[in-house]
């Protein structure tokens, strides 16, 4: 079957978290910014990880199948669901997974939330890699942690693991766990076995709880290949945890449905403590099905997305290269989320967050919310049609020459 990824979905009024809201201070609120009716003046949203494609159509026939049934009572995990799960990491990543490591959740957030709780005591210290996923902040300051940055190297337009500091930091006897974006968000690093393989020694030297989100590993870019962070050493299965969803990968997020893999089952039972304590039990008939049909039949349609994600890439860095050579394009490993940095247009974080939104009516994610690392940088979206991509690339581009 041949995907149609060039055709624009018109997502308006569909309580879209991506369309139909915007984020102030924090929360959201409905806004119609983003609507046709304002034409020229409308909103482009190229912000959170939600892709503007229709999902494969074995979803749909599995939802509508689901859905016409008529009665939507409380589920259970079936085997069919484990046997999906674990072939779809088997055939993608080389990982065979035990069903009894599979711990499942309402998502990938709500799951480091727990996790945090779990093994860090309030006034205990979580490493994260700035900047990074914002979550990770609130997760850790949330449940009275203490953060400590291990900000990347930033050299030439590319980012390395700062493995002196992470050494140092690791050492504190306050440390209990390091939580990795893997492959890393915002700036799109897909790490190599060496890296994960040092991360992982420095764990297991300094006894701490490594937490790998891997809800993008399913995109990875040509020339690049993931590795599971337990894959990459002797024993890291032993004292990882491994988030996993087919939500980024499928397009799927709001099906809400996340699978956590601890083959350690003191660590296991630990998390699953936290859980039944928060009263989560359970899956949704719409989330269990969606899955098993992606796992099992949707290869053929991630393939397709991912060459047109690709080519939407290769697309952005020549216009940029042409037109805006001020803003550098930092190279895309993984994710659908480029990493721009903003830095020599000369403008504060208020300037270019007013450059974006007000100049270009484009609303990306502000590089300052992933950390102070992040100031000075856009991260954008291009998992669109090509055609939204290239106005929202124009609207840029007019916007920095009538500023300048």
């Amino acid at each position: 079957m041949k995907y149609d990824f060039d055709s624009i979905i018109n997502r308006e009024n569909t309580n879209s978290v991506k369309w139909d809201f915007r984020f102030e201070e924090g929360k959201p609120s409905q806004w119609d910014s983003t609507y046709s009716k304002h034409g020229a003046e409308r909103v482009l949203p190229l912000w959170v990880a939600d892709m503007d494609f229709i999902c494969p159509q074995s979803v749909i026939d599995a939802l509508e199948k689901r859905a016409r049934h008529g009665i939507f009572g409380y589920t259970r995990e079936t085997d069919a669901y484990y046997e999906a799960v674990q072939s779809w990491f088997k055939r993608r990543q080389g990982w065979q997974i035990d069903p009894s490591w599979i711990t499942i959740t309402p998502g990938v957030v709500p799951a480091v939330y727990m996790l945090v709780q779990a093994f860090v005591k309030p006034g205990e210290k979580v490493i994260i890699q700035t900047p990074v996923y914002y979550p990770f902040y609130s997760a850790v300051e949330g449940n009275d942690a203490v953060v400590v940055r291990n900000p990347l190297l930033y050299e030439e337009g590319f980012y390395k693991i700062d493995f002196a500091n992470l050494e140092k930091s690791a050492q504190s006897p306050d440390v209990r766990m390091i939580i990795i974006s893997s492959p890393h968000n915002p700036v799109g690093r897909v790490w190599t076995r060496e890296e994960l393989n040092r991360m992982g020694e420095i764990c297991k030297a300094n006894d701490i709880l490594m937490v790998s989100d891997e809800i993008h590993s399913d995109l990875i870019m040509p020339g690049y290949d993931f590795v599971p962070f337990p894959l990459a050493g002797k024993d890291f299965e032993s004292f990882s945890v491994v988030c996993t969803a087919p939500s980024k990968t499928f397009n799927i997020a709001g099906l809400r449905t996340s699978n956590i893999i601890i083959a350690n089952e003191t660590i296991r039972r630990k998390f699953l403590d936290v859980l039944n304590r928060s009263g989560i039990h359970g899956i949704s008939p719409f989330g269990m099905d969606a899955l098993i049909a992606a796992y099992n039949e949707g290869e053929e349609w991630l393939e397709q997305v991912l060459t047109y994600i690709h080519q939407n890439y290769e697309f952005l860095k020549t216009f940029f290269q042409k037109n805006l050579p001020e803003i550098d394009v930092i190279q895309l490993e993984g994710t659908y989320l480029v990493w721009l940095d903003c830095r020599r247009l000369g403008l504060d974080s208020m300037n270019l967050e007013s450059l974006m939104l007000e100049d270009a009516r484009l609303y990306l994610d502000e590089g300052y919310i992933f950390g102070s690392d992040g100031e000075g940088f856009e991260r954008i979206n291009i998992a669109c049609p090509r055609s939204l991509l290239e106005e929202a690339l124009h609207r840029l581009l007019a916007a920095v020459r009538a500023g300048h």
